[in-house]
This record gives structure tokens, sequence and C-alpha cells, in this order.
């Protein structure tokens, strides 16, 4: 789990560095480096979600996830935790909960995500993750300067979610395919449009609730496919 760690450690260094330069920053430059990440996370999303070969699998699981999700409610329930965090914190930014849900499902929907934690679970050498942990020190900086201290514990649940695949791929290794990797990314990507016009805020999207549909396209892929 070596390369999830180092990741983790990345978002929380870059985090730091954004809140230390945050106050520097005039306002107008925040809002448009707000808006550049949305259209960012669009174009990533849209980019993993144009791989997909099976439509109607596709379909399915983000219907029935975000079905479970909304019975759940587990945007509630994530919410929570971040406004647990701002408590315990002591931070009076409007933004914590924003920062941490956000950054959350931009650094755990990519394909590099997936990728790169199946390829360590593999038993090799983690570059993927390691190279994913630079992008997400950058990103994390822009993150925070623009949505505050939120973004650095978001560090948290990409450790378990990341190393979380690592410890499932050298479990279940023989399992894999090539077809449930794509298509898992793609539902991931179709998530992160759905997040890129939320911080737009062209619409209120609940991508949180809509996270059921990861497992099950894996479900869908694994026994009809």
């Amino acid at each position: 789990m070596i390369g999830s760690i180092v990741n983790a450690l990345a978002v929380i260094g870059g985090g730091i560095v954004g809140l230390l330069i945050h106050k520097r920053l005039p306002t107008y430059i925040v809002d448009t480096t707000f808006q550049a990440i949305g259209l960012f996370t669009i174009v990533l999303g849209i980019t993993m979600a144009i791989k997909t070969t099976h439509f109607l699998a596709m379909v399915l699981s983000l219907v029935i996830g975000s079905i479970l999700g909304s019975i759940l409610h587990l945007e509630n329930m994530i919410k929570s935790v971040g406004e647990f965090l701002k408590k315990k914190t002591g931070s009076k930014n409007n933004r914590f909960s924003e920062g941490f849900i956000t950054a959350f499902l931009l650094y755990c929907m990519g394909s590099l995500t997936i990728l790169g934690a199946i390829e360590e679970g593999l038993g090799l050498s983690p570059t993927l993750l390691f190279s994913k942990s630079v992008l997400d020190g950058f990103s994390s900086i822009a993150l925070a300067a623009t949505m505050g201290a939120g973004v650095i514990f978001s560090a948290l649940p990409l450790l378990l979610y990341q190393g979380g695949i690592t410890l499932l791929t050298s479990v279940v290794q023989q399992s894999l395919s090539t077809l449930l990797i794509t298509e898992l990314s793609a539902v991931g990507g179709v998530l992160l449009v759905g997040l890129g016009i939320d911080i737009l805020k062209i619409k209120k999207i609940s991508v949180l609730n809509m996270l059921p549909s990861l497992p099950i396209i894996l479900f869908i892929i694994y026994i009809f496919y």
C-alpha cells in the first residue's frame, strides 16, 4: 500500500500549501481557479466515460446505484462526516465539507486510482500511483486554496478506498479483467461529469448518492459478461 500512502501524503502536503497561500490570493483568482477545476473535472469524466463498450450495463448500474444510494441517504451521511471533522478541527470555513467531498470524489473516481491500485495489488511497482501523487498534490494546492482544510482530510477516505482496492486485488487478482476495469472507470467518469456540473453550480447533482453504482457495475460485468 506504499503507493496509496504516498498519494495521501501528497494530498496533505499540497493541501497545506494551498491553505498557506489562500489569504494571499485575490477573490477573482480563487473564483477563476474554481471554474477551471470544474471544467477539468467534466473533461476528465467525459474522457473516461466514453471508453465504455456496454452502455446498457452502465445505465443500469447508475440507475440502480442512484436508487440504492438515495434510500441509504449516502450524501447526508458523508456530509455529516465532513461537518464532524469541521467541528473537531474548529474550522470556520463554510466550504469545509464541500472541499472534503469534492476532493474525495475527484481523487478517487479517476482511472489512475483504479489502475494504479490494481497495479500495486498485483505486486508490481506502484508507478501509476506515484505519478498520480504528483498530480493530486498540485490539485490539492488549488482545491485547498479555494475550498479550505476539508481537502486535506480527504486523504483519509482516499487512503481507505485506494488501499482497499489494492488489498482486494491481491486477493482476487485472478478474477480481474480488462473489461471489468474499463467499465468501472467509465462509470466513475460519469460521476466525475456530475461532480464538475455541481462544482460549476450549473445544477445540483447528488453524486454521493450514486456511489453504489461502482460496485454494481462490477457485479453486472462479472456476472453477465
